[in-house]
C-alpha cells in the first residue's frame, strides 16, 4: 500500500514487538523525513535493534504499521520486501561479514545478488566502494585479519553496494576506540551528507550523536520518551533522559 507523503522515509505507527512474556516495544511511533538522521538512543537491551530488525522485516512486529517510501512493510509478501530491501542498507552491530570470503568478495556479494552488472564492472564498483571507506588495500584480506573499525568500514561498504535510500545501522561505534569510533562516525554523515540519505542510527554513544544526528530519540521500557535535539534532551525534566545525560557525560 503506498501512500502520497513525498516527505516521509520511515515512519512506524503504533508498533509494538513482544517475545513471551517481554515487552520489547509498546506502540512506537517514530518518523524520519528524506535526507534526515535520527538517532535512537537507549540502554542496552531496550529494543533498539528490534526496532531496526522489524523495519527491515528480519522479524515481524506483532501490532502497529511500519512504511518505507510510503509503501506499508508490515505485512508484505517475501518477494515485494526484498524489492524494497534492495533501497535499504543495513550495518549489522558486529558488520556480519562473511568469514570465508576476502574484504571484495563480501562488498561483492550485494551487487551479485542483485545487479547485472559484469565482472569488470561489479569489480570497478566493488574498488570504488573501498576506496571510499580507506579500504582499498585490504581487499584481498579475509575477515579474520581486520580490526574492528576496520570490519565496520567494510560493513559500511558493502550496506552502500546497493546505493540505499535508507540506511539502517546498528551500533556503528560499539566495541570502538575513541579515535576509530570518531573517523566511523566522520565516514557515516559524509556518505549521509553526499548521498542524502535517510538514516536510523540505534546508538548508546552520546559522541555518536553529536556527530551524525539531525534529531534525537530515547527509547525506554518499549516506548520514545523524548525526541528532539540534544539540547532539547538537556533541558528535559524526565528522570530516565537527565540520569542517561548525566552518566553518559559527552554533551556539555
Amino acid at each position: 500500500m503506498k501512500h502520497n507523503d513525498n516527505n516521509s522515509a520511515i515512519r512506524l505507527r503504533r508498533v509494538s514487538k513482544s517475545f513471551g512474556e517481554q515487552v520489547v516495544l509498546n506502540g512506537v511511533d517514530l518518523e524520519v523525513a528524506r535526507g534526515e538522521t535520527v538517532t535512537v538512543l537507549g540502554r542496552s537491551g531496550t529494543g533498539k535493534s528490534v526496532m531496526l530488525k522489524l523495519i527491515i522485516g528480519l522479524k515481524r512486529a506483532d501490532v502497529g504499521h511500519i512504511e518505507l517510501n510510503g509503501e506499508e512493510v508490515t505485512s508484505m509478501p517475501l518477494d515485494e520486501l526484498n524489492r524494497v530491501r534492495k533501497t535499504v542498507g543495513f550495518l549489522f552491530q558486529g558488520a556480519a561479514l562473511y568469514d570465508s570470503l576476502n574484504i571484495e568478495e563480501n562488498v561483492a556479494f550485494p551487487l551479485r545478488r542483485h545487479t547485472t552488472l559484469n565482472d569488470r564492472e561489479r569489480r570497478e564498483r566493488v574498488r570504488e566502494l573501498l576506496a571510499r571507506v580507506g579500504m582499498e588495500r585490504e581487499g584481498a584480506k579475509k575477515p579474520a585479519e581486520l580490526s574492528g573499525g576496520m570490519k565496520k568500514r567494510v560493513g559500511l561498504a558493502r550496506a552502500l553496494a546497493l546505493d540505499p535510500e535508507i540506511m539502517l545501522l546498528d551500533e556503528p561505534t560499539a566495541g570502538l576506540d575513541p579515535i576509530t569510533a570518531s573517523e566511523i562516525n566522520e565516514l557515516i554523515r559524509e556518505m549521509q551528507l553526499e548521498r542524502k540519505i535517510s538514516s536510523i542510527v540505534v546508538t548508546h554513544d552520546m559522541r555518536s550523536v553529536k556527530s551524525v544526528a539531525d534529531r534525537v530519540a530515547m527509547l525506554n521500557d518499549g516506548n520514545i520518551v523524548i525526541e528532539g535535539s540534544i539540547d532539547d534532551l538537556k533541558k528535559s525534566n524526565d528522570e530516565f533522559v537527565a540520569r542517561f545525560i548525566e552518566e553518559s557525560g559527552e554533551v556539555q
